[in-house]
């Protein structure tokens, strides 16, 4: 039985035997007791120098002797206490967890760079020979991971040369071990596609949260709204003109985000050419605050592409906290992270662009209470991904896997047996 875990701190990537600490604290540990476990598992920690001169952080859990690891990241998470890292282990395989540079931080998350994260990781792994590097994307990692595994595939002078905010980045030159399967949790369209549908578009000066058009208000009666537990009923001539409006909301505040990015440009310019009053300019980078983004229609029209889910969203059933609290997706970010990673005009991390170039071997799954991936999203993504050999498996859970009424009471359980199956099936030696 896994009942602990070696916990052992690597330094410059050599293994120091030193053991500080058995623990399962955050682990879930409840999942651990199985008699298909292998013995107790150990846990390494792994600093690794990026291609880009940056330092990330890696999570290795292995019992010993396993030929398949199964690699997970977010571009954001911090993913060491996931609920499929004792599920995966149970079936055989290793498990890396890559923690990004920035967690929980959007404020300068670029996906450009979170790329060289995800390499470094994988470039480590391949030298430890495994036979099989399985990428699992939860959430938004399947986003991320379906952009490195587009670029890793490219021709080296085929991939992205900037940033959608201009920034140069040399993924030319960067190693990118290509993901030999894939295997997709809750996954999104893309953090900038998910924003366009829940941002509120009632806003009229992002300046001025607070005033509103009444005739675009998701959450005034007269619109349709109804307060918990009762669904809200939004007309269809109501929601379609609410999806063009939240569309012109995100292409204004692009507008005000690359307006930034050319004035700061500009004073950098005017500095290297001798004009020192430039300085303040050049170095002075705007934090964006992007108020009323949790409210898409779905989560409180109960009848908008039917579902197993509960009123509400993710952030919970109060509109007026999740839209108007200091918390929320995009909340605040500079410029260049909006063009990066919460704008669906300008990011290149989007499942509809990027799923296509998976052709590995893919388990998609799908939580069937999720208020944040509504059905038919997730109908979509499966449609885009490009291998023929994708499987889609169903569960009666919310988007991180919890039980939803008339479901399993352990949907999470139900997913890892669902990915230790494929697993057995797609890669036999885990």
């Amino acid at each position: 039985m896994l009942a602990w875990f070696n916990i052992v701190q690597t330094e410059r990537m050599e293994m120091n035997d030193t053991v500080q600490e058995r623990a399962t604290a955050g682990l879930r540990g409840a999942h651990w007791g199985s008699a298909r476990a292998p013995g107790a598992a150990q846990l390494t920690t792994h600093p690794l120098p990026t291609q880009d001169g940056a330092v990330v952080s890696g999570f290795w859990f292995r019992a010993g002797g396993e030929e398949t690891v199964v690699v997970l990241a977010h571009p954001r998470e911090h993913l060491v206490s996931h609920y499929l890292v004792p599920e995966i282990l149970e079936g055989g395989a290793a498990v890396w967890c890559q923690a990004p540079r920035l967690v929980g931080n959007d404020i300068r998350l670029e996906h450009e760079s979170a790329l060289f994260d995800l390499a470094a990781g994988l470039c480590f792994l391949r030298q430890q020979g495994y036979r099989n590097i399985v990428v699992l994307g939860n959430s938004g990692g399947a986003p991320l991971w379906a952009l490195y595994n587009q670029q890793a595939k490219l021709a080296p002078d085929a991939r992205v040369t900037h940033t959608p905010a201009g920034r140069p980045v040399n993924l030319r030159d960067a190693d990118m071990p290509v993901p030999d399967g894939v295997i997709l949790v809750s996954p999104h369209k893309g953090q900038g596609a998910l924003l366009l549908d829940c941002i509120d578009p009632s806003v009229l000066d992002d300046e001025q949260p607070l005033a509103l058009d009444p005739a675009l208000d998701p959450f005034s009666p007269a619109n349709g709204f109804n307060a918990p537990p009762a669904s809200s009923a939004y007309a269809p001539a109501f929601v379609e003109r609410y999806r063009a409006a939240q569309l012109a909301r995100v292409q204004r505040i692009d507008r005000r985000a690359r307006q930034i990015v050319r004035d700061r440009a500009a004073a950098r310019a005017a500095l290297k050419a001798g004009d020192t009053t430039a300085a303040a300019a050049a170095a002075y980078t705007p934090v964006l605050t992007v108020w009323r983004t949790d409210a898409d229609l779905r989560c409180f029209d109960l009848g908008l592409d039917p579902s197993d889910r509960n009123y509400g969203s993710l952030w919970g059933r109060n509109p007026y906290t999740s839209n108007l609290g200091s918390i929320g997706f995009g909340r605040l970010c500079t410029a260049e992270s909006w063009l990066s990673t919460w704008s669906a005009l300008s990011t290149n991390a989007s499942m509809e662009r990027c799923a296509p170039a998976i052709t590995q071997p893919t388990l998609m799954i799908q939580y069937t209470g999720d208020n944040s991936v509504f059905p038919a999203d997730a109908d979509r993504i499966f449609d885009w991904i490009g291998t023929p050999d994708k499987q889609r498996v169903k569960f009666a859970g919310d988007h991180h896997g919890r039980a939803v009424r008339g479901g399993s009471a352990e949907p999470q359980l139900d997913a890892g047996r669902a990915i230790r199956t494929w697993l057995r099936q797609r890669f036999p030696a885990a």
